[in-house]
């Protein structure tokens, strides 16, 4: 029998603040939460159990993340399953969705059961593989969706790019609504994207060139059309969710306009959740180097920061997605768009969202752990409560850290928080009661 006390610590979970407390973990799940009288006689005559003295740090359940990109297969240069794993746990992450832009793109629930078995493997996180909508996002073909197990494959996306036709957006949102699985949208225009895209790569080469404030511009304007890219397409895509009658997930929200219109699609009745980055409410377009913007959906003005803000402190937001997005050096000296977060993901919003507006943190473990289990239909995680898995971080929410991505798990080393302070660090990460990850 595995067993193991963690004592003398903060216990933290949605509906939970309770310090000087403890938790016995047997065989992998939570077992039971002893009294001072029963930790005293435990720790007092050691019987084979492991004792970890949490020293009054926060124990939390373990975080879930709603959209990672560990790059598997055929873009390992740039994450796998096993890097990605290993990156997710330093975070505190104890399950991640992946998204399906691989190479193949995954595309049936073959592939999806491939990778959720590598991650197994592995043995560092939990991994549920999305599929796309279109097969190979070819924008045509969406039979392969009659195949999936919801309870394999419990979300479709077509991640970054989008279903142009918009009738076959809506067929597939009605056999994902027959199957009870979710439509996870990155919602942004493909043609008023592709008109932002030059301006990016001109950005790119003015910066390059050491004209700072040219690139910055130019970088303007683009996210000016990428900001209507995405508000111009959420709006379809919630009108399309509320007729087909699925529930539409709305991927890395950026604008106070999409926040507003899922609002007024939820009073509609449509089932409708939404996640929002630790990116996006961290850092404000134009307070960052300009090279840090060039991510989809961009940083967007202070308007929308703080819209997204009040967003998740007002339980507007469902949950926090990180899109971790792990590059080479060289892609994203060519400016490929996004970067490395999750090992900063809960340090990010513990910072800007406990620290300096407030949240508790019985809300932040709601936003990264409870719901994302209630959306995916995890119903043995995201709490701490008796018989479920013993899925742990624990944080000392008062420790200040510099980030450095020279320590990153992660292949992925480019990160906008080079640099910078932040409270609250993930000291150690159980999987199932099997410690995966300490500092």
């Amino acid at each position: 029998m595995n067993t193991i006390l963690i004592y003398n610590a903060r216990l933290v979970d949605a509906f939970t603040d309770r310090k000087n407390s403890a938790v016995l973990i047997k065989n992998g799940k939570i077992h039971s939460f002893p009294s001072k009288d029963e930790v005293k006689k435990i720790t007092g005559a050691p019987s084979g159990i492991q004792l970890i003295d949490a020293k009054g740090r926060a124990v939390m359940p373990g975080f879930i993340d709603t959209h990672a990109h560990f790059r598997d297969p055929g873009l390992t240069q740039k994450e796998d399953i096993i890097t990605g794993s290993m990156a997710a746990a330093a975070g505190g992450f104890t399950t991640c969705v992946l998204m399906p832009n691989t190479n193949p793109v995954c595309s049936s629930q073959e592939m999806a059961e491939t990778n959720n078995a590598k991650a197994r493997e592995a043995g560092f996180c939990n991994v549920i593989q999305s599929v796309s909508i279109t097969r190979d996002f070819d924008g045509k073909t969406i039979s392969h969706i009659d195949s999936l197990n919801p309870k394999v494959v419990p979300v479709i996306t077509e991640d970054g790019k989008e279903v142009m036709d918009s009738a076959l957006m809506l067929s597939a949102m009605k056999k994902a609504a027959a199957k009870k699985i979710i439509v996870s949208c990155h919602c942004e225009d493909p043609f008023l994207a592709a008109a932002a895209r030059p301006l990016r790569t001109e950005a790119l080469a003015k910066l390059s060139a050491g004209d700072k404030k040219t690139a910055a511009a130019l970088l303007n304007q683009a996210d000016e059309l990428l900001a209507c890219a995405e508000d111009s397409a959420t709006d379809r895509n919630l009108r399309l969710a509320k007729t087909a009658g699925c529930h539409i997930h709305l991927c890395h929200v950026s604008t106070a306009h999409c926040v507003d219109s899922a609002m007024a699609a939820l009073k509609d009745g449509v089932n409708v959740t939404f996640e929002i980055t630790p990116h996006h409410i961290f850092f404000e377009s134009g307070k960052a180097p300009v090279i840090f913007n060039i991510v989809n959906p961009p940083l967007r003005k202070k308007s929308d920061q703080d819209a997204l803000i009040d967003a998740l402190k007002s339980e507007k937001a469902f949950c926090i997605g990180t899109d971790h997005a792990p590059h080479t050096a060289e892609d994203k000296k060519n400016g490929a768009p996004g970067f490395s977060g999750i090992e900063t993901a809960f340090a990010a919003c513990h910072t800007v969202l406990c620290r300096e507006n407030g949240m508790s943190l019985k809300q932040l473990s709601k936003l990264m752990s409870c719901n994302p289990a209630s959306l995916l239909g995890l119903k043995n995680k995201g709490l701490l409560k008796e018989g479920f898995d013993a899925d742990i971080a624990i944080v000392d929410v008062d420790k200040q850290w510099t980030v450095r991505s020279s320590n990153f798990k992660s292949k992925g080393k480019f990160t906008p928080l080079e640099g910078k302070k932040l409270l609250g660090q993930v000291q150690a990460t159980f999987l199932k009661g099997k410690n995966v990850f300490t500092i």
